[in-house]
């Protein structure tokens, strides 16, 4: 049973905590390993450079998106498959990320709280874009 008079602040804690997040890891790619030095990185594993760039808008987009509750429900989705990347790249080293290079288990719990968010939703204390649909929230 779903306590509908708290579960908009559960997706609101949800989602602000995911958002913040992945602004800390997008801020993280540019401001500490530096841009040039995310594209090397991408590189090195073998993805185009073209990715990093994608991953770091990703990051930093979606998480002001799931941070102020805009269009909330696309930009979980959206950033599922970041994630599903992060999970490959993870993969090889184990479940923990405790585990030499990051296991596989953080990203892969990341996706299952961003399914979670497209369902719940924006919650309590989103933005209201006045064009933004019902479906987007």
């Amino acid at each position: 049973m779903i306590d509908s008079q708290t579960a908009p602040f559960a997706a609101f804690v949800l989602r602000v905590t995911s958002g913040a997040l992945f602004l800390s890891h997008g801020l993280t790619k540019v401001f500490v390993f530096t841009i040039p030095g995310t594209v090397g990185f991408f590189e090195s594993l073998g993805f185009p450079a073209l990715f990093a760039y994608l991953v770091i808008f990703a990051e930093l987009a979606g998480g002001l998106a799931l941070i102020t509750g805009t269009a909330t429900r696309i930009a979980a989705l959206a950033l599922i498959p970041t994630l599903l990347g992060a999970t490959f790249v993870h993969a090889g080293n184990g479940f923990s990320f405790a585990s030499q290079g990051g296991g596989w288990e953080y990203p892969a719990f990341w996706i299952a709280v961003q399914i979670a968010i497209v369902f719940l939703g924006s919650g309590a204390f989103a933005l209201k874009l006045p064009l933004q649909q019902r479906w987007a929230q």
